[in-house]
């Protein structure tokens, strides 16, 4: 690997021996990966995923207090993966318990970590940083060192930004040294599709669903999607990022995603169209019968597979205002139909703090307060993580959290049903 003048400084030692590990970590790193070079660090802030205390993290705690002894504080500022837990989400106490005592105890400790490190703000705890409410949303062309996938996705497709998928250490040494092994989505080349995925279904595709389908295909590989844009349109409105905020993130934890491009939707691929394809691209078409196949195929591992639902968590990544808002909409619908007033079943809608501060400012809060819906900033995986909460039948329409979790999937309008009527979609 080539190292400038500055890096082969920082290598060697002239900024103390902590950014010389640091960069030495990098340069390991980008080595096993064949990179040719190391790239400056462009975006305004950085996305940590550590966000979480658990005591299993000591290592990381142990980092970063040599970092913040050394004074090797990251350069930018940034965001972090959700918070675990929120005292609003049902939870009996030996659940609490459990929490508080054995999974997430250095939670406080970890937080405080993170502020002296650089956090943005107190409240910049979210998988979906790039949300304008939030702030930090990358520039086309902006080299990143993140880690969460749903936000790395996010960042390199509907943004144009240049991210890998990082660890959450390689993403923080990344940010603190501002500089990143040029390779895989850094580069022209590894930013073609070696899949084209035809879309030939009879109405609009679940995001999640679709995103589950290509991700299980293509796995770690680039796809060009063709006809999606007859669904979504050509203009990346806010309705058009909620979808593919959410089909994004199931490419990515379904399979190893790390950047899709949509025909006449994405920046890249309004730019430079079938040119983005490589040569000898496999091709994947998908049908109802095809999305249908793929639904079916999804375990159910609750003990009892006819267990009523205790929980129902949606926003995973968290949801956009528009989604609060039209889901807003949709529950109060529903239960006025099924002669219910409030939800039938404990939902709980997460969302970054920023958005939720903004939700509270419309009538839209108050609404669904009324429908029993709870609103929290957690995120749902490290609260499905808890061994007691995982025995729970829970529902979701989100594939990451169908992936890494006992939760059960079922589409947006079968959950829908089922928290507002009850029974089975």
């Amino acid at each position: 690997m080539r190292l400038n003048e500055q890096q082969q400084a920082i290598l060697n030692g002239a900024q103390g021996e902590t950014l010389a590990k640091v960069m030495l970590t990098l340069v390991k790193y980008g080595e096993a990966f064949n990179a040719d070079k190391m790239v400056a660090v462009t975006s305004e802030y950085n996305h940590l995923v550590t966000s979480f205390g658990l005591k299993a993290l000591t290592p990381v705690y142990e980092l970063m207090d040599k970092i913040l002894e050394a004074g090797a504080c990251s350069s930018q500022k940034f965001s972090a993966d959700p918070r675990p837990v929120d005292k609003n989400v049902p939870a009996n106490f030996l659940e609490k318990f459990i929490f508080n005592k054995f999974m997430y105890s250095k939670q406080d400790f970890y937080e405080g970590q993170l502020e002296k490190l650089g956090l943005l703000n107190k409240d910049a705890f979210t998988c979906t940083c790039y949300m304008n409410e939030v702030g930090n949303k990358p520039k086309q062309g902006d080299i990143l060192s993140w880690s969460e996938s749903s936000a790395v996705v996010y960042a390199n497709s509907v943004l144009g930004a240049r991210c890998n998928r990082n660890s959450g250490i390689m993403d923080l040494m990344g940010s603190i040294v501002g500089y990143v092994p040029h390779f895989g989505l850094l580069t022209d080349e590894g930013r073609k599709a070696t899949w084209v995925i035809k879309i030939e279904t009879t109405k609009k595709p679940e995001a999640q669903l679709l995103g589950s389908a290509i991700g299980m295909k293509v796995m770690e590989d680039v796809p060009y999607v063709v006809g999606l844009d007859k669904w979504l349109g050509t203009e990346l409105d806010d309705a058009a990022c909620t979808y593919l905020k959410d089909f994004g993130a199931a490419t990515a934890s379904n399979g190893a995603v790390g950047l899709y491009h949509i025909a006449n939707l994405t920046p890249e691929a309004k730019q430079l169209g079938e040119a983005l394809i490589a040569e000898g691209a496999k091709e994947y078409v998908i049908d109802d019968a095809e999305l249908q196949r793929v639904y079916d195929s999804y375990p159910v591992i609750w003990k009892n597979a006819d267990a009523t639902p205790k929980l129902c968590f949606m926003g995973c990544p968290h949801m956009s205002l528009e989604q609060l808002k039209s889901w807003t909409d949709k529950v109060e619908s529903a239960l006025k139909e099924y002669g219910n007033s409030k939800v039938v079943i404990p939902t709980v809608f997460t969302a970054a703090p920023a958005v939720l501060a903004e939700f509270e400012k419309t009538d839209y809060a108050k609404r669904l307060k009324a429908t029993g819906v709870i609103t929290s900033y957690i995120c749902p995986l490290m609260y499905m993580n808890n061994p007691l909460c995982g025995k729970k039948p829970v529902i979701t329409s989100s594939n990451k959290l169908r992936t890494y979790t006992t939760a059960r999937y079922y589409t947006d309008d079968e959950i829908l049903v089922q928290i507002t009527k009850g029974g089975k979609a």
